[in-house]
């Protein structure tokens, strides 16, 4: 057996080389732990802050964005608030001046009528007049004829026009 025991004993190390190994380990963990371990830390650290500054960078972005947005938003339905009243004003409007067209085009037209019947009546009146002077120099021609002497006193032709045109005047 005692084969057996040195046979294990070469997979064992000796134990000055595991004091040694074991003091050589607590330096390089102490090393390691004093020296680099800070710098992974600070490394780590400072990567942590910046992606938490990336984010609440972002974050403040998109809240900004959606500032912005609801902002936009309310422009926009401000604008179409604004637009539709100045189409409805725009509406009413023309339809008040249309409604003044109309009035002024009635009012012209009564005018133009009213004108047209005065023009008119002026028109037949003259007419009257002048047929009156016609009708009478005809009827003194013609009674001149029948009587055969000539009407030339102006009394004689006037009151025998005013019996001819009274007649005619009757007889309508």
């Amino acid at each position: 057996m005692p084969q057996a025991t040195d046979g294990v004993r070469l997979f064992l190390p000796e134990t000055y080389d595991i004091v040694w190994s074991l003091v050589i380990l607590v330096v390089i963990a102490v090393a390691f732990y004093k020296f680099i371990l800070p710098k992974f830390q600070s490394v780590f650290d400072e990567r942590a802050e910046k992606i938490e500054g990336g984010m609440a960078k972002a974050q403040k972005a998109q809240e900004d964005a959606d500032a912005a947005k609801r902002k936009y938003e309310d422009q926009l339905n401000n604008a179409r608030v604004d637009a539709a009243k100045i189409r409805d004003d725009a509406r009413d409007e023309a339809g008040s001046i249309i409604a003044d067209a109309h009035k002024r085009a009635d009012a012209e037209a009564t005018q133009i009528t009213t004108n047209a019947r005065r023009s008119i009546a002026s028109q037949q009146q003259q007419a009257l007049v002048s047929l009156k002077g016609q009708v009478g120099t005809l009827a003194t021609a013609l009674a001149g004829k029948i009587l055969g002497a000539k009407l030339e006193d102006g009394d004689v032709q006037s009151t025998m026009i005013d019996s001819v045109i009274d007649e005619l005047e009757q007889s309508k």
